[in-house]
């Protein structure tokens, strides 16, 4: 059978965002305060707040419950990148459903279903300084895994360097969508702070899963 991302890994990778997020929550409203409103961090944070509570009372939920509260988390967390978000991890949570867990064509699914998503909902395009620059090469980078036999985690790994570096390449754009294209050149020279989030979740899976798993 392949394999298969069970409740537990789902868990850990899940935490880890989490961790990671609320330590980098002051930088990401920095980043968000030199092109727009200053809150992303901040804001999010409530999101991260109700994940880890929903998460300690459920010990045992299974992967799609998980990614569920993720997605609905930051639905409710308002402003603009709440709901974006939320679509998002949405995708997740219906990948893992249909697979009882989170494989290799599922992860695929999630996030190029998780990009037309956040796209349908913002309208943003890749160079447009938004999240979408960091999950369009995340996608791409595992399009191109797909047909090469490997471990998921070598998938999540190379979606984690791709998402690092769509988000890095963004200091380097003037924003087009979102509150921070109305400052148009002043946003040149600063890190979209949701490309940011994006690389930072992908990146906390391929820190907190290990990199061997036997087939389940």
């Amino acid at each position: 059978m392949a394999e298969l991302l069970d409740g537990v890994a789902v868990r850990a990778w899940v935490g880890g965002f989490a961790l990671a997020f609320r330590a980098a929550s002051a930088e990401l409203d920095e980043l968000d305060r030199q092109s727009g409103d200053g809150d992303f961090g901040s804001n999010l944070l409530r999101a991260i707040d109700r994940v880890e509570g929903e998460l300690e009372d459920a010990p045992g939920a299974a992967p799609v419950e998980v990614f569920a509260t993720l997605s609905k988390a930051f639905m409710h967390a308002g402003g603009t990148s709440g709901p974006l978000f939320g679509v998002w991890f949405r995708e997740f949570a219906r990948a893992s459903a249909e697979a009882g867990g989170l494989d290799r064509e599922g992860l695929a699914r999630a996030v190029s279903g998780g990009l037309a998503a956040v796209v349908g909902l913002g309208h943003a395009q890749p160079g447009d300084k938004t999240m979408v620059d960091a999950i369009a090469p995340a996608a791409d980078a595992l399009a191109r895994a797909a047909t090469a036999p490997r471990e998921l985690s070598a998938d999540l790994s190379d979606a984690a360097a791709a998402a690092r570096a769509g988000a890095d390449a963004t200091t380097d754009l003037i924003a087009r969508r979102g509150r921070a294209s109305y400052v148009g050149e002043v946003s040149r020279g600063v890190r979209d702070p949701g490309a940011d989030a994006v690389a930072m979740f992908f990146e906390a899976g391929s820190r907190t899963l290990p990199h061997e798993r036997p087939d389940q």
